[in-house]
């Protein structure tokens, strides 16, 4: 499937902005101030510069919360984006109850135990955004994530994402649940990516990311298939 652009010109435009400059100069412009976020249950809220925030929208990082204050943008990350500007970028600060988060084992530790299937799914997301896809939530599809290949006011989203797991619930064990799930990504034009997320993981390291080691991603499509595409044709010359 093709991507499809939003407007005249934004192909263009992306060509001319790609995702992975666009994270360097954010990398590089926060690893000069201490952005720091407060941890949740359920999210991360950062307080970031106004130019900061700006850096955060073009690369898709977290959604804006409306605030009164002029000089400070309050940023709704979740854990997945959260731990991966912390562990990956290194340019936040992150706390729980007041206390800074010194270390990525501590972040991790905390996350994991609000999340239980956090490993897996952060796996799942930084291996999209190492390929420099632009990863959204997909809770509005019932699937994990929607990805794009640049930024949403200049592409629409190509694929809806399934994480499955060895150690998780198996989403997809009858036919009717693939067929439901092709079906809905197929009404909105999007294309049902299945990231299988396996491996065995030492002991030692369940409760740390260094797990994150321990994992391979495997990635499969699933598409309905249209018989008009595949008949033979019969029109005689």
């Amino acid at each position: 499937m093709a991507p499809r652009w939003k407007w005249k010109g934004a192909e263009a435009k992306a060509l001319a902005e790609p995702v992975s400059e666009t994270v360097l100069e954010l990398q590089s412009s926060f690893a000069q101030t201490e952005a720091s976020g407060f941890l949740s249950s359920c999210n991360v809220l950062l307080s970031v510069e106004p130019e900061q925030a700006d850096l955060l929208d073009r690369c898709c990082f977290g959604r804006p919360v409306v605030n009164v204050e002029k000089d400070k943008r309050w940023i709704q990350l979740s854990f997945e984006e959260a731990f991966f500007l912390f562990y990956k970028l290194k340019c936040v600060k992150i706390s729980l109850h007041g206390c800074s988060l010194e270390n990525e084992v501590d972040l991790w530790r905390s996350m994991s135990s609000f999340k239980p299937n956090f490993a897996t799914s952060y796996k799942a997301y930084s291996h999209l955004r190492s390929k420099n896809w632009i990863v959204r939530s997909g809770l509005q599809y019932g699937v994990d994530f929607v990805v794009y290949r640049h930024h949403p006011s200049l592409v629409h989203s190509e694929y809806a994402v399934l994480v499955q797991s060895i150690s998780g619930i198996d989403r997809l064990k009858v036919w009717s649940d693939i067929h439901c799930s092709v079906r809905l990504t197929g009404s909105v034009a999007k294309t049902l990516l299945i990231l299988y997320v396996n491996g065995i993981v030492k002991t030692e390291n369940m409760n740390l990311p260094l797990c994150l080691k321990d994992y391979t991603v495997e990635e499969q499509t699933i598409r309905r298939w249209s018989p008009e595409l595949s008949r033979e044709d019969e029109t005689k010359t």
